[in-house]
């Protein structure tokens, strides 16, 4: 069963202005394995948390590297998962999560589903 869905998009030029005006945003924002990937692969893992919130339902005390976006050897996204994510993910039943990652002209996309089994 679907417990949440979640979707977001973010400009990888934005991003990356963001990221000029702000320094230590990457840190604040991505665990040290995404902060070293180009500027659209951050982007979308960005992307990935926040649309991972909205599927939560916006975790209280939640961290940014309360979610981590890992990729398997061919190259699919998931989640890692800690404090107040996992927490709320536990307390939802949830059992799966599904990530999808996308990024074309300039844009980087994200799509999270939440099932319970």
């Amino acid at each position: 069963m679907i417990v949440g869905i979640g979707v977001d998009l973010c400009d990888v030029s934005r991003w990356q202005t963001a990221l000029s005006r702000h320094p230590g945003m990457a840190a604040r924002v991505l665990c040290a394995q995404e902060a070293a990937r180009p500027a659209q692969s951050q982007a979308a893992r960005f992307a990935a948390k926040e649309a991972l919130v909205k599927a939560l339902g916006s975790p209280v005390g939640l961290s940014w590297h309360d979610a981590e976006v890992l990729v398997d050897s061919s190259g699919a996204p998931s989640f890692q998962l800690r404090g107040a994510a996992a927490e709320k993910a536990r307390r939802q039943g949830i059992d799966a999560i599904h990530l999808s990652l996308s990024h074309d002209g300039g844009m980087a996309i994200a799509f999270v589903v939440c099932e319970r089994g």
